[in-house]
């Protein structure tokens, strides 16, 4: 462990002045202090936001949902409203980690955690995400869990969360306070694919803290769902996942929202999937020829070409689950 500061601060002010001076966030420290006892991060200064008053779940005047950033993941999942309005979030969450993890994990913190890729957190192996221009161990290694869609020549890894495959497919937005004041994003845009600069995973500005994720109002009825297919039941990263909304009227499908996780540098929106079921009647043969489409520009590596097939298994499953079979 390396020498760091610590302080901790009751109000965004604080947090922002400290965060400008370089400081580190950190609130349930679930992810951020492993990455520190592997050495893989050395921050000089972290700074506890976790008094900070970011704790609300409401709905939104147009029927949208609105989580806080240091809403526990637990307490997202067992919120009413978010198991009522948006299932797809609230299974997300309870097939995350591990009951105590999610008594701990704050929303901000899960979709800003890094990648699990064990090159990553080997510091001996070369990793463009941990070290910019080293080279990428992954490409040439075991690459058995790695992404297939969303890759580039300097990195190959996926992005760990589940909730954050979710909020993908649900379209929603990140809302940020930051030194100039405040923003928000679309979650697409918040999190970005490697390209050249793997080390740049977030469209945070210098000292932005993230305050909430925004779901917006979609057409009722909706069902939703997730599916993570993973190499065990309990604690344990998705080798494929799908979140998947569907609003159905009239037995045609008026709105879709697909996105899969585990096989993407970032959650993996699905949009050639969704507008291949727009305007259709739900039905076996739909969700077959629909789920073909979710690999659309995959690049799989010689250990996950499995991945292509497994995908496409997942989203047709989950379209199955979520709009029902004739």
């Amino acid at each position: 462990m390396y020498p760091f500061s610590f302080t901790k601060v009751s109000d965004t002010r604080g947090a922002l002045a400290a965060g400008r001076r370089g400081g580190r966030y950190i609130a349930g420290g679930t992810t951020l202090v492993d990455l520190m006892r592997e050495t893989v991060e050395r921050p000089g200064t972290l700074v506890d936001i976790s008094a900070l008053p970011l704790r609300d779940v409401t709905v939104t005047e147009r029927g949208g949902l609105y989580i806080g950033a240091l809403v526990r993941m637990a307490e997202a999942a067992a919120h009413p409203k978010v198991r009522t309005l948006y299932p797809v979030v609230s299974q997300a969450l309870e097939l995350s980690a591990s009951a105590q993890l999610r008594n701990m994990a704050t929303i901000g913190g899960n979709i800003m955690q890094r990648t699990r890729c064990t090159y990553f957190r080997d510091v001996t192996a070369a990793c463009n995400k941990r070290e910019p221009g080293s080279g990428c161990a992954a490409l040439e290694g075991f690459n058995r869990t790695h992404a297939i869609l969303g890759t580039s020549k300097s990195c190959v890894a996926t992005h760990p969360s589940d909730v954050a495959v979710a909020f993908a497919a649900l379209e929603a937005r990140v809302h940020l306070l930051g030194p100039e004041g405040r923003r928000s994003l679309a979650f697409a845009d918040f999190l970005l694919k490697p390209g050249n600069t793997p080390d740049r995973e977030q469209a945070l500005r210098a000292g932005e803290l993230i305050t909430a994720v925004e779901i917006p109002a979609l057409p009722r009825p909706l069902r939703s769902g997730y599916l993570k297919v993973r190499d065990r039941q309990s604690y344990e990263f998705a080798l494929t996942s799908a979140a998947v909304a569907l609003h159905i009227r009239g037995g045609v499908i008026r709105e879709a929202k697909v996105a899969a996780g585990g096989v993407g540098t970032v959650p993996w929106k699905l949009p050639v999937v969704e507008r291949a079921l727009i305007g259709e009647r739900p039905s076996d043969r739909l969700w077959a020829k629909a789920a073909q489409l979710a690999t659309d520009g995959a690049h799989p590596l010689q250990h996950n070409r499995f991945k292509t097939d497994l995908l496409q298994r997942t989203v047709e499953r989950q379209l199955r689950t979520v709009g029902g079979t004739k």
